[in-house]
């Protein structure tokens, strides 16, 4: 691994143009936004969109963080597919733009048993030379990773860390236990709602999606906790709880998170996915905006 990898990450949203093309100009303004807040760059996740993107896309997506982070700050890309040779596939070329390491959701679609899994990430992870992250998000993906099907691939040497984005304490600190003593792993946790907690409990960073819309805010959180300043590290976290709780109470995060950075005025498109906001719910968010980030 080229760095090691701590602190906020940017679950950074893909931008695309009036067209519904990607926006390379408007990526590198997303990602200078992040590097200003001290904030690294995790892109084609969920929040990059990567469900809506194709091969080409995702990798011109991850090619334009690279180059613009330039290695002040790590990047990490998505590389799940649903088969284990199509991640392969993307996880290949996707290594060759110099990324710091690689995460994959589990495959979805289709439930698969838990030996199976570790099949499957560990024919990936043998076929990469840049480390792996485990991702597990069941809600999205109908496969849950189990804390001892985790452990069990934490040996493997180029699987270096598990995203949670389950969204449960419960499932966070069951993974933290689980690997508690395993050198070189580390888990990284994905709910804007544990990010403090999980820095406390053993977490070495988080994917933030709500670092789009508050970039400072959300490496407070981080900063204080560097610091050894616990209570402000928590009260940065409570901070903005209301921002992610009247945000994503609205809509799905992509389509929220994009629709708020487009009323702060940030040229990002709109997001791919058949998602349409009422008019209701349009002045819900600017409400939002105006109340947390005017």
């Amino acid at each position: 691994m080229k760095q090691n990898i701590t602190g906020v990450l940017t679950a950074v949203v893909t931008t695309f143009d009036a067209q519904g093309a990607f926006h390379p100009a408007a990526q590198r303004q997303q990602v200078r936004r992040q590097l200003s807040a001290g904030n690294g760059i995790f892109c084609g996740g969920t929040n990059g969109e990567f469900f809506v993107l194709n091969e080409r896309e995702k990798l011109a997506v991850t090619e334009t963080c690279v180059d613009e982070v330039a290695g002040r700050a790590p990047v990490v890309a998505h590389i799940g597919e649903i088969s284990t040779r199509e991640t392969i596939r993307l996880g290949r070329q996707v290594a060759r733009l110099g990324v710091d390491a690689v995460s994959a959701i589990t495959p979805w679609f289709v439930p698969l048993k838990q030996e199976e899994l570790i099949t499957h990430y560990r024919q990936v992870a043998d076929a990469l030379e840049t480390p792996l992250f485990l991702y597990n998000i069941p809600a999205r993906t109908g496969n849950t990773l189990q804390p001892e099907t985790v452990r069990a691939l934490a040996a493997h040497p180029n699987i270096i860390g598990i995203k949670d984005s389950a969204g449960s304490y419960d499932s966070l600190s069951g993974f933290l236990q689980a690997t508690q003593g395993v050198e070189n792993f580390n888990v990284l946790n994905g709910p804007d709602s544990l990010i403090h907690q999980g820095f406390v409990d053993g977490c070495s960073a988080c994917i933030s999606g709500l670092a789009n819309v508050a970039p400072q805010a959300i490496n407070d959180i981080w900063r204080h906790f560097q610091a050894g300043d616990l209570e402000t590290s928590r009260q940065a976290q409570e901070n903005v709880t209301g921002l992610r709780t009247d945000l994503y109470n609205v809509a799905f995060s992509p389509a929220a998170v994009k629709k708020a950075l487009a009323l702060m005025g940030q040229d990002v498109g709109e997001s791919r996915y058949a998602v349409r906001f009422s008019a209701d719910e349009e002045q819900r968010i600017r409400q939002i905006v105006n109340q947390y980030l005017q």
